[in-house]
């Protein structure tokens, strides 16, 4: 048994990846999975989310993910999962797991959203029409929103610090400021252990924006102190990104004092050694 029997954090072509959602079961299948996951994005409000989430009736995604479960029956578990949003006006009854996530900032104050993740304008944005032009209270903000969902005891706790996705160099804010670490652990810290796994993600590596899996090395310590345990997904966008960077993954877990890692199967949570 290994870690790259599992993918669980994928997306397809009904939301924002390049491949079909047959295209990714074959090629998991190829490279040896044993359990894949199809997370579509659910659907949000969001207008730039238009045509890069499911929509609001996902009926025919689930249909998709039935079918090719029914296919691979005996040889390949396919379960079905949905990447929920902070923002997400969809249900989250009916699937297997899901994949608790922040992409989105919303600013009563401006009635508009603010992308975290895609562009850096946005981010500055929120920064300066919302924040005074502090950096650190957008990552309070997004903090707050990654605490609530947390909350509400996701299978997996998704990219817990995506905030960091667009701050190489620290062009934004300091990653090791007080005021910084405090908001994130506070997220951390609204996690259940016993309930929630968090995920060692890889996929803004495989996409150039960072040089690190996402969770940063401290909260990853503190998740472990709290008595969590971990997964390695990729969040593949693609089928040829279905196990990347999954070394990487892994040496970061045994740097933070993991020895195992967790598959995600239709029976449960299966301890994996890393």
């Amino acid at each position: 048994m290994t870690p790259r029997e599992c993918t669980v954090h994928t997306h397809s072509t009904l939301c924002d990846g390049k491949n079909t959602l047959a295209e990714m079961a074959a090629a998991a299948y190829a490279a040896g999975v044993r359990y894949f996951g199809a997370s579509g994005h659910s659907h949000t409000p969001v207008p730039s989310d238009e045509g890069n989430v499911l929509p609001v009736d996902p009926a025919a995604y689930r249909a998709e993910v039935l079918r090719l479960r029914a296919e691979y029956a005996g040889r390949m578990e396919v379960l079905l999962g949905v990447e929920w949003d902070s923002r997400s006006d969809g249900a989250r009854a009916g699937f297997d797991y899901w994949i608790g996530s922040v992409h989105e900032l919303y600013a009563p104050e401006t009635g508009r959203y603010y992308c975290v993740d895609w562009e850096p304008e946005s981010l500055a944005a929120c920064r300066d029409e919302v924040c005074g032009g502090d950096f650190l209270t957008v990552a309070e903000r997004y903090y707050r929103d990654a605490a609530a969902t947390a909350q509400q005891k996701p299978t997996i706790l998704g990219h817990l610090d995506l905030i960091t996705k667009l701050n190489r160099g620290g062009v934004f804010f300091d990653e090791d400021a007080p005021r910084y670490r405090a908001a994130a652990l506070g997220a951390l810290h609204a996690a259940d252990p016993s309930k929630t796994l968090l995920e060692i993600n890889t996929g803004a590596v495989q996409r150039g924006y960072r040089d690190a899996p996402y969770p940063a090395p401290f909260l990853l310590r503190e998740w472990r102190a709290m008595g969590g345990r971990i997964i390695l997904t990729s969040d593949a966008h693609s089928a040829d990104a279905l196990l990347f960077g999954y070394g990487m993954a892994a040496e970061a877990a045994r740097a933070a004092g993991y020895r195992e890692t967790t598959l995600l199967t239709a029976g449960g949570w299966l301890p994996c050694p890393l």
